[in-house]
C-alpha cells in the first residue's frame, strides 16, 4: 500500500530536483513577454522601414533604402537627432549628479528619514504624462508660480517664456526629466554607498580625512561603477522617452525640442508615413547600442580597478 506513494514522491522530488528544466520553467515566461512585446516590434519595425506602408495604405511593398535616404535628407532629422544627444547628455549628468547628492542625503541617519525617502520616490512613481502636465502649469507663461517666485525675488522683472523659446524649451525639458529621474539614480547610488565597509569610512576618519576628502577619495572611487550604472539607466530611459517633450512642448517651438522618439511618432503616426516614422525609431538602436557598450566597459574597467 505504501510502495506507490514512494514512487510518486520520488517522481515529484527528481522533478523538483532537475535544475535544468526548472531554470527554462522560470525564463520561459520572460523570453515570451521580451519576444512577444519586443522582439515582434522590432522585426516588424525592420520591415516597415523598408517598406512604403502608410496609415491609409497598409500594403507591404518593398523600397529598399528609400525611407532611409529620404530621412537623411530631411533637415528637421538631424536638428531631432541633436536634440535628442543634447537632451540625453545633459540630463545624464544632472540625473547622475543630484542622485549622488540625494543619496548621500537619504543615508544619513535623521529623524523622520522614511517619510523624506518616501517624497523623494514619488517623482519616479507618478505616472510620467501626469507629473509632466503639472510641469506644463509650472512653466505657463501668463500663471506661472516659478516666474511668482522669481519676480518677488529680484531675479527677473517680468514673465519668462519658458517653453516658448529655443533654448528655454529644451532647458525646461531636460529639468523635468531630471527632476522624474533622479529618485531612481538615488536609489541606486544609495544601494552602492550602503554597502561600502564602514572600516574604510572610519579609517579616514581616524587619519583626519574630512568630508569632502572622504567623498573624492574614498566615497566617490568605491561606487564609480554603481554611479556609472545609474547613468546607464538615465541615458536609456531619456535616450528612447518621447512622453516628456511631446507633452510638454510637442516638439516646439520649430522643432528645438523635437528627439528623435517624438519624431518618429509625428511622421510614422500623426503624419500617416509608417515607413518612415519606423525607419528613424530604427536610427535610435545602433546609436543606443553604442552607448550602453560604451558604459558597460567603463562600468567592467572600474570593476576591475
Amino acid at each position: 500500500m505504501t510502495a506507490a506513494p514512494a514512487v510518486k514522491a520520488r517522481g515529484r522530488a527528481g522533478l523538483a530536483d532537475r535544475e535544468g528544466f526548472l531554470a527554462w520553467a522560470m525564463l520561459l515566461p520572460s523570453v515570451v513577454y521580451i519576444v512577444a512585446l519586443v522582439g515582434v516590434p522590432f522585426l516588424l519595425a525592420i520591415a516597415f522601414a523598408f517598406s512604403d506602408v502608410t496609415t491609409g495604405d497598409p500594403s507591404f511593398d518593398f523600397v529598399g533604402f528609400r525611407n532611409f535616404t529620404e530621412i537623411f535628407h530631411d533637415g528637421v532629422f538631424w536638428r531631432a537627432l541633436v536634440n535628442t544627444l543634447v537632451f540625453t547628455g545633459a540630463s545624464m549628468v544632472l540625473i547622475v549628479v543630484f542622485g549622488k547628492i540625494l543619496a548621500n542625503i537619504l543615508v544619513a541617519d535623521f529623524h523622520g528619514k522614511w517619510f523624506v525617502r518616501f517624497l523623494v520616490l514619488l517623482p519616479w512613481t507618478t505616472p510620467v504624462a501626469l507629473s509632466t502636465i503639472s510641469w506644463l502649469w509650472f512653466l505657463d507663461s501668463i500663471y506661472s508660480p516659478v516666474d511668482w517666485v522669481l519676480r518677488h525675488t529680484g531675479l527677473i522683472s517680468g514673465n519668462v517664456v519658458w517653453l516658448g523659446r529655443p533654448w528655454t524649451a529644451m532647458g525646461s525639458v531636460v529639468a523635468v526629466q531630471t527632476w522624474r529621474l533622479t529618485p531612481l539614480a538615488a536609489v541606486i547610488v544609495m544601494a552602492g554607498l550602503v554597502a561600502i565597509p564602514r572600516d574604510i569610512d572610519e579609517a579616514a576618519r581616524i587619519d583626519g580625512a574630512g568630508f569632502w576628502r572622504r567623498m573624492f577619495e574614498v566615497t566617490i572611487p568605491l561606487t564609480l561603477p554603481v554611479i556609472a550604472v545609474a547613468g546607464l539607466f538615465g541615458a536609456i530611459m531619456t535616450f528612447t522617452d518621447m512622453t516628456v517633450p511631446y507633452v510638454l512642448t510637442r516638439g516646439g517651438p520649430t522643432h528645438a525640442t523635437d528627439v528623435l522618439a517624438s519624431w518618429a511618432y509625428f511622421r510614422g503616426i500623426e503624419g500617416g508615413d509608417v515607413g518612415q516614422g519606423a525607419a528613424i525609431a530604427l536610427f535610435l538602436f545602433p546609436l543606443l547600442l553604442a552607448g550602453a557598450i560604451a558604459i558597460l566597459r567603463a562600468v567592467r574597467r572600474l570593476e576591475a580597478g
